[in-house]
C-alpha cells in the first residue's frame, strides 16, 4: 500500500487529548497535528523522535497535517489505524494472506452484532468470513502485544466474533503488526488482562487469530511475514 506523497520530515514534542500531537517541523516552528490513534501509543510517543506526516488537500480540515510514522529504536513504526484495513483488503485482493484466499467479493464496514460494523467481510463458494482488523504497536522485548491501552471495544469485538462463529459462520481477528522489530506477538495480559481471556476464549470457541508483521517505510506499507501468537 503506498503512502500519500510526499510526506514532512518533523520532530514529536509531545502527544495529548488521544488525537493531537504537537510537532516540530525544520524550519524551527511548532505545530499541532492530527494522530489518529485512540490507542495510549506506549512506546511510540517518545518526545524527541523523528516522525513523517501526510498532507491533506482538504480546506475544512482544520488540522492539515497527520501524524503517520514515528521513528523508534531505528525503526519505523505506523501509527496511523487507518492504514491497517486497507492493508489487508489490498493483500487479500492479491492473494498474499494464504488463510484468507478463496473470497470473491470483500467488503468494509458492514453492519453486523450489536451497533458494530465489521472491518472486512469476505464472501466466497464456501461462504462468508467476518476479518476484524487491529492495529499493533506496542512492543515488549522481542513480542508485539495488543492492545496498549484497556479497550473494551476490542473486548466486545472478540464476543461478536464468537457469535458469528456460533451461527455456522467464519471469524478472524486479524493483528497488523506495524513495526519490523517483532518477532512474536501476543495478548498484553498486563494492560488489559480481561482482552487476553477473551482472545484465548474466543480461539477456543473458533475464531482464527492471525498475526501479520508489515513492512514500514516511508513510501509504503506491505505485509511480510505470519508471526507465530504466543498465548
Amino acid at each position: 500500500m503506498r503512502l500519500p506523497q510526499p510526506l514532512y520530515e518533523a520532530t514529536l514534542i509531545r502527544r495529548y487529548k488521544r488525537f493531537l500531537a504537537d510537532v516540530r517541523i525544520p524550519d524551527g516552528e511548532t505545530i499541532t497535528v492530527h494522530c489518529p490513534n485512540s490507542g495510549s501509543m506506549k512506546g511510540c510517543a517518545e518526545p524527541g523522535s523523528p516522525v513523517l506526516l501526510s498532507r491533506s488537500n482538504n480546506q475544512k480540515r482544520k488540522l492539515s497535517f497527520t501524524l503517520e510514522l514515528i521513528r523508534i529504536n531505528g525503526h519505523w513504526v505506523g501509527i496511523n489505524t487507518m492504514r491497517p484495513n486497507h492493508l489487508v483488503r489490498e493483500a487479500i485482493s492479491q492473494g498474499t494472506i494464504p488463510e484468507l484466499s478463496g473470497y470473491h467479493d470483500i467488503r468494509s464496514e458492514v453492519p453486523y452484532g450489536t451497533n458494530s460494523r465489521i472491518d472486512l467481510l469476505l464472501s466466497g463458494q464456501s461462504g462468508s468470513c467476518y476479518v476484524e482488523v487491529k492495529n499493533v504497536t506496542l512492543l515488549c522485548g522481542e513480542s508485539a502485544l495488543f492492545p496498549d491501552a484497556v479497550t473494551t471495544r476490542g473486548q466486545k469485538h472478540l464476543r461478536e466474533l464468537m457469535q458469528v462463529v456460533q451461527t455456522g459462520g467464519r471469524g478472524v481477528i486479524f493483528f497488523v503488526v506495524q513495526r519490523e522489530d517483532a518477532q512474536t506477538f501476543g495478548p498484553a495480559d498486563s494492560i488489559d488482562p480481561n482482552y487476553g481471556k477473551l482472545l484465548r476464549l474466543a480461539i477456543q470457541n473458533g475464531v482464527e487469530a492471525l498475526a501479520y508483521q508489515a513492512h514500514v517505510g516511508p513510501e509504503e506499507l506491505f505485509l511480510t511475514r505470519r508471526l507465530q501468537i504466543s498465548l
